[in-house]
């Protein structure tokens, strides 16, 4: 089962394709203010450099913060959109070993539908300034 996974909480993305727990190849770069314009690249870029292509993924693992707001927002997006299309189960996990937890639940069945960042602390949106 190839599981693509991708954490967007900080300046540096990361996206790791899994065969089951088996790593094939990690892909880092520096994203920060650009993650909206890279993000779909590199998911491409890393799936042809494995002779795949989106409709090769079985399931999606998230981390889903806490983090940087448009950094999760963005992320949270691409992948609620990829497992909506490609009709594969989705994870959000947190925590130091989140890869892990999440493909262990995705290998037990699990499927969360869609992801929900969470930020760490209350988003603050600002009032108009009308």
């Amino acid at each position: 089962m190839i599981i693509l996974t991708l954490k967007t909480d900080q300046p540096e993305a990361k996206l790791t394709l899994f065969d089951d727990l088996k790593i094939i190849k990690n892909k880092q770069w520096l994203a920060d203010r650009s993650l909206n314009t890279t993000l779909n690249l590199n998911i491409k870029e890393l799936l042809e450099e494995n002779g795949m292509d989106l409709k090769s993924i079985s399931a999606i693992v998230f981390y889903k913060g806490p983090g940087s707001f448009t950094g999760l927002r963005i992320g949270a997006s691409v992948v609620n959109s990829l497992a909506y299309i490609l009709n594969v189960p989705i994870i959000g996990v947190s925590g130091h070993d989140w890869q892990i937890q999440g493909i262990k639940k995705i290998l037990n069945n699990e499927n969360q539908s869609m992801i929900i960042p969470e930020y760490g602390s209350p988003v603050n949106i600002t009032t108009a300034k009308k």
